[in-house]
């Protein structure tokens, strides 16, 4: 990216994500740090975008998701000196090999987005950073307890079962092949159910200032699983319901502070795991997802590489983000602080890939 970084005009830089997920975060914040911002979106929701033409100044309209890296899309960004800012859509609508190989500068590690679309390898990559993870089964393999069975990709946990035994497990990731929802049997992963409190908590890797913020905290509200609470089980037996992990919003969370000196380890982990793996390591925003039993034992289960959609929550900021910054601080606007950071330094290179 060196080259295109070379022509840009660095005094007109804008800040361009495609408009779903937490991108109305992502231009609110950009704006407030000075920026300029492009939303890249798709003819039926451009009505919709366009109510907030105050926090976006340029679009860039799309038939669908994959025009995004045809030579016109890619060469009108960079005209307009776009930094393309991914988040939890960005692989799940492009596309892999789009998501990696578009000729702009991505704030962010793209060498990430190819072990995020694998399981197993995100697993991997947790266990080598020295991070508690569930125990993991293959489909085929016996089972001595609950596990919740998941599918590769972002798709708000659309798919993922819960089961008893390998058999369940079998039959659960067969239905699923045929509905389209996974390839084969083996792209699925079968995790140990962890009993406790989920926990998503959304950090920060700062290259310019060296450190590793912790931004906020959230808890998914999933459907079913979250409405199957109000039922008496006997209900849940007679109607023969099964829980479903369709995630459809966020509920803020504050952690113990006692429990802070761990998470951020795990933070640190992570981003050394990363420097030795995947140079130069992860950049900026990334999603650290777990259980919190009752001894206050974490266990991640999932991690994601980019901005999250719980940070929505906070588009004025959360409490840890005002500790560390005396402002309103959303993760959106802690994008923009470091690109114009970066840029006051000389030191674009080191924040995108």
């Amino acid at each position: 990216m060196s080259e295109v970084l070379a022509r840009y005009d660095l005094d007109r830089v804008t800040i361009a994500t495609l408009a779903s997920h937490s991108s109305l975060q992502i231009f609110h914040g950009a704006k407030l740090e000075g920026f300029g911002t492009v939303a890249i979106v798709p003819r039926d929701r451009l009505w919709f975008y366009e109510q907030f033409r105050h926090l976006i100044d340029h679009f860039i309209v799309l038939n669908n998701w994959r025009e995004l890296c045809s030579p016109d899309v890619v060469r009108k960004l960079q005209s307009l000196n776009a930094i393309l800012v991914p988040h939890g859509s960005y692989v799940e609508y492009v596309g892999l090999d789009c998501a990696e190989g578009i000729e702009l500068p991505i704030f962010g590690l793209r060498g990430l987005f190819r072990v995020e679309s694998d399981q197993w390898a995100k697993m991997d990559l947790l266990r080598r950073a020295g991070i508690p993870i569930p125990r993991l089964f293959s489909v085929g393999d016996d089972v001595d307890g609950p596990v919740i069975v998941k599918l590769p990709g972002a798709k708000g946990g659309r798919g993922y079962f819960i089961a008893r035994s390998g058999e369940e497990v079998a039959r659960g990731v067969e239905e699923r092949v045929k509905e389209g929802l996974v390839k084969t049997p083996k792209d699925a992963i079968v995790q140990e159910y962890l009993i406790g409190v989920p926990v998503y908590i959304h950090y920060f890797h700062s290259p310019i200032l060296g450190r590793v913020e912790i931004l906020g905290a959230d808890i998914r509200y999933e459907t079913n699983i979250d409405g199957l609470r109000r039922l008496t089980p006997d209900i849940i037996v007679e109607m023969g319901l099964k829980p479903t992990f369709v995630v459809v919003g966020n509920i803020p969370l504050v952690l113990r502070e006692s429990l802070l000196p761990r998470v951020l380890d795990y933070g640190i982990r992570f981003v050394e795991e990363t420097r030795r793996s995947l140079p130069p390591g992860v950049i900026g925003p990334f999603s650290l997802e777990g259980v919190i039993d009752d001894e206050a034992n974490i266990r991640i289960f999932e991690f994601s590489g980019r901005i999250v959609a719980g940070t929505n929550l906070y588009v004025y900021g959360s409490p840890y983000s005002y500790l560390y910054w005396g402002e309103p601080m959303s993760m959106g606007r802690r994008i923009a602080r470091e690109i114009r950071m970066a840029i006051e330094k000389d030191e674009l290179n080191r924040v995108v890939t």
